[in-house]
């Protein structure tokens, strides 16, 4: 009985922190909660709920995004980027809208060593939602972090601008 306890408290550090992620243990994950998985070492391609995305990661530099296209960059006007901005602040969450090589993402990035298992699943469930609501709600999660209105609730809480940028 001693050693059996003995053995849950030297457990019990590594069952709480959910360290050490990597990408072997990322890939066995990403198996059960992806549609398919294809790719390895880093590098992979998944459907997640029949969309695409991208995971990626950097071992070396403890890095890990999430990405999922979403339309031409291009194709974007003046009004829909500043809709993206704005949802950056308050209905992304986790996700952020993302402009590289002319594409418009959905991006999730994380340093990959401290990553638990629950983040990830929440991680793929937000890239896939804030895709799927682009254009609409623009949002990750049902949540919305200040709902909008942080500025106009607490005007004097506004920090200056920086005299640099006007």
């Amino acid at each position: 009985m001693k050693a059996l306890l003995l053995i849950s408290l030297l457990a019990l550090p590594f069952t709480f922190l959910g360290q050490n992620m990597n990408n072997a243990s990322l890939q066995e994950i990403l198996k059960v909660e992806s549609d398919s998985v294809v790719g390895a070492n880093g590098r992979w391609q998944i459907t997640y709920k029949e969309a695409p995305m991208l995971v990626l990661t950097d071992e070396s530099n403890d890095r890990m995004r999430i990405i999922m296209p979403i339309t031409k960059g291009t194709s974007l006007s003046k009004e829909m980027l500043q809709a993206c901005l704005t949802a950056n602040f308050h209905t992304a969450l986790d996700v952020k809208y993302a402009l590289s090589d002319e594409l418009l993402w959905a991006v999730y990035i994380h340093p990959l060593s401290p990553l638990t298992e629950a983040q990830l699943k929440s991680a793929l469930s937000q890239v896939y939602s804030a895709a799927l609501t682009f254009g609409t709600t623009f949002s990750s999660t049902d949540l919305l972090f200040g709902g909008g209105q942080i500025l106009d609730d607490q005007p004097d809480q506004t920090p200056e601008l920086n005299p640099k940028r006007g």
